[in-house]
């Protein structure tokens, strides 16, 4: 989810106070009439507004006969859903269909809020769809919802109903769909919305220029970020920290700095966003310099050197620095424990990994989805599958990240039943969905199982006709291996044309191994020289096809291989093992 949406949805929301119990007791009282004073009188409504006494609340509403204001009714759902009332904010509903409010606007869009701060997306689009009126307000709740939830296609199609509505589209809309625009890295799309915003002069909205400015720098696209702040008529700490963020993500690191040094007042979000950029793209030891001059470093700041150091494969040094900010008593958070363990899967070490372990529980973030499933893929890297396991059924949430790395856990030590029990498992988890990546694994694993084309087919048809999803390249080569293993290589190259990866090497390397494991030499040549063709001289194709040559007796091809490979210089690298 953008940072830079959140922070708008909270400015364009400042005036809004968290609902305590006094102000449900309030709205509560509001809802008595001459008729029913005994129940809805102060001291009643002050007796039943302990928790653990709100279910004898509701049902005294239902009971009561009394038909409520709209007004009322609108805000004791809005303070059931900021304390976090989920029981009576049903019941309300039950009273809301009784007392005959069920279409109206107001109440409906408040009761839509109710159930997407709630993620219960589902039960939001069915209220949604069921609503005979609808304002702008009810259409940008459930936008901004399947935005914050991650749920980015569903708010761009939400908006685009929004668009052939005949209501109209407000800033608030407008940030929510740039937000799933930039998250999604549809450039085409935020730049029509932008054409949009000018044309109905939308832009002046420091809100609306801010997102524009997120969503090209997520697309990659700093320039436009740039050209789009350098625009703006007033500008508050949001826009100057965007326009950093959007440099310093796309490598152009000296104009990050410079916006950083023209900033009146730079905040500890926009020196961690250089810093993040220093650490990622540049010298990670000025990032390193830079976090010992900036004033009040926080954990964020340390978190994107560590980062650093794990992403350029310095696990080693990552894990000094992580001695340094404990020493220096720095609060580490679940994204610090997070990144440290990705650093100690890269190089398996079991050892910190267990230490480690030792300090999420002592910390109390063992539990948390970003923590526990960064365990899970420590464990699973060591080889550790018995750890993993037992913190995966331990875990209180799994989100399909969770869900993923497990599964690519038990293909990468090839545990093949496994991964295809956990993937029938997760077709049953409510508001998940398996993606690409989980059924990279589960192709992976029909391979190794030695599974029959067709029945890995059935999970390939599944993903695309299903599940709607567009096959990767690794798609590509699992189905080619499986084509090979069965001898139908011919097959397998159609297949390349047909899914339009006829540009990607790393398929035809694939067909080529397949072509290589079956002995279709004539398909293995015309491969190989698709293959140099992409990708020049590889030793991958000449050791391939000179091993072929080998296998057939062909002497004379097995000498000229060899002779191209001295020419070019080419040598197989010596294999390697960590044992």
């Amino acid at each position: 989810m953008s940072r830079v949406y959140i922070q708008n949805v909270v400015h364009a929301k400042l005036h809004q106070k968290l609902i305590d119990f006094e102000l449900f007791k309030k709205y509560a009282i509001q809802l008595h009439t001459k008729k029913h004073q005994n129940f809805f009188s102060s001291k009643s409504i002050s007796s039943i507004t302990k928790p653990h006494q709100e279910n004898d609340f509701n049902s005294r509403i239902l009971n009561s006969g009394s038909k409520p204001s709209a007004y009322c009714l609108v805000n004791l759902i809005r303070a059931c859903t900021n304390l976090g009332w989920f029981s009576r904010g049903e019941q309300l509903r039950c009273c809301i269909l009784k007392s005959g409010y069920v279409n109206n606007v107001f109440v409906g869009s408040a009761l839509v809020n109710f159930y997407v701060k709630f993620q219960l997306l589902g039960n939001a689009q069915q209220l949604f769809d069921e609503m005979t009126e609808r304002n702008v307000v009810t259409w940008n709740t459930l936008i901004s919802g399947y935005a914050r939830s991650g749920q980015f296609r569903n708010a761009l199609n939400l908006f685009i109903q929004l668009e052939r509505s005949e209501q109209s589209s407000d800033s608030y809309s407008i940030s929510a769909a740039l937000s799933a625009c930039g998250a999604l890295g549809l450039v085409q799309l935020g730049k029509l919305m932008h054409s949009k915003i000018v044309k109905f002069g939308v832009e002046c909205s420091i809100v609306v220029s801010n997102s524009l400015i997120d969503m090209y720098g997520k697309c990659g696209c700093a320039e436009e970020s740039n050209r789009v702040f350098k625009r703006m008529m007033e500008k508050d700490t949001i826009s100057w920290n965007s326009v950093i963020a959007a440099n310093a993500r796309n490598r152009a690191l000296d104009q990050a700095v410079d916006f950083l040094c023209q900033m009146p007042e730079p905040d500890i979000v926009s020196y961690n966003e250089v810093i993040s950029g220093v650490a990622q793209f540049g010298i990670i030891e000025d990032a390193v310099g830079m976090l010992s001059r900036m004033p009040s470093p926080n954990s964020s700041s340390w978190n994107s050197i560590i980062t650093g150091y794990v992403n350029r494969g310095r696990a080693k040094e990552s894990l000094e620095f992580f001695r340094n900010m404990h020493l220096s008593n720095v609060l580490m958070d679940q994204f610090t424990f997070s990144s440290i363990l990705s650093g100690i899967a890269n190089i398996a070490a079991i050892t910190w990994g267990r230490l480690m372990h030792c300090c999420t529980v002592k910390y109390g973030v063992d539990e948390t989805v970003v923590v526990g499933t960064a365990l899970i893929d420590m464990y699973s890297k060591c080889g550790h599958m018995k750890e993993a396991d037992i913190l995966f059924g331990w875990l209180p949430v799994k989100n399909l990240i969770t869900w993923n790395t497990i599964i690519s856990g038990h293909a990468h030590n090839g545990n093949s039943d496994e991964v295809i029990r956990l993937f029938e498992q997760l077709k049953s988890v409510k508001d998940l969905q398996p993606d690409g990546i989980t059924f990279v694994n589960v192709l992976a694993a029909c391979w190794h199982n030695k599974l029959s084309f067709q029945a890995a087919n059935e999970y390939f048809e599944l993903m695309v006709n299903d599940y709607g999803i567009c096959p990767m390249p690794e798609h590509c080569t699992s189905m080619i291996k499986l084509l090979g293993q069965e001898g139908d290589v011919s097959k397998a190259e159609k297949m390349i044309y047909e899914l339009g990866f006829e540009k990607c090497e790393l398929v035809w390397k694939a067909l080529l191994g397949a072509s290589v494991t079956c002995g279709d030499i004539k398909i293995a040549e015309v491969t190989a020289a698709k293959v140099t063709e992409l990708e020049g001289g590889d030793e991958f194709v000449y050791v391939l096809m000179s091993n072929m040559y080998a296998l057939h007796r062909k002497w004379i091809d097995v000498g000229g291989m060899r002779g191209w490979m001295k020419e070019k210089r080419v040598r197989k690298e010596a294999g390697r093992s960590w044992i």
